[in-house]
């Protein structure tokens, strides 16, 4: 083989390799999650690092509101019966972008942010804080239990024209993997990665 096509390859090797990688940053990814007692009941603070496409960015400029679904369960294994899940909770944040006040909007619970920059608004969508997710009478303090935890992109509400884009495209399915992580009612419950 020639050499300049040996480097034509290594060349088209090493693009594809950067693209793999610059692909592959973008998503959801957990960064921490803590389950904090507070008068009994728990309470769960987590970030999140979110990095959207390119496609999405233009999207959110051109007035396309994105939902961000995080979902939180409870389980506690059972040999003779199907898993028992004492706690479900889900919570929606809205991201959107206001042309005439050039700023980002993030809607969560009745609660809402602005934010000059995207990179500031997804670092709000991204942290959760003080979120109810386990009454205190849901549980028993005697029992072992499995926490699980991820965000995704809620493609159910986006206009329909992007729904059809969004099955054709995966750039638009973002979402974390779940992070699940043994919960105990009388011990510390963090994770940091």
């Amino acid at each position: 083989m020639s050499q300049g096509i040996k480097q034509f390859i290594l060349c088209g090797l090493l693009a594809l390799s950067l693209f793999s990688v610059a692909a592959g940053a973008e998503g959801i990814k957990i960064k921490s999650a803590e389950l904090e007692r507070v008068d009994g009941d728990w309470l769960l603070n987590a970030t999140f690092k979110i990095e959207l496409t390119p496609g999405l960015e233009d999207a959110v400029q051109k007035g396309v509101v994105l939902y961000f679904q995080t979902e939180f369960d409870l389980t506690r294994s059972r040999w003779y019966w199907f898993d028992e899940k004492p706690a479900l909770a889900q919570r929606q944040t809205r991201l959107s972008y206001q042309p005439l006040t050039q700023q980002y909007r993030i809607a969560s619970e009745g609660l809402t942010f602005s934010a000059k920059t995207i990179s500031e608004a997804l670092q709000v969508v991204g942290s959760i804080g003080g979120w109810l997710v386990i009454d205190n009478n849901q549980i028993d303090p005697s029992k072992a239990y499995t926490a699980a935890l991820r965000m995704t992109l809620d493609l159910s509400k986006l206009p329909k024209p992007f729904q059809v884009n969004a099955l054709n495209n995966r750039d638009w399915n973002v979402s974390s993997d779940w992070l699940r992580f043994p919960f105990s009612p009388n011990g510390p419950n963090q994770i940091k990665r």
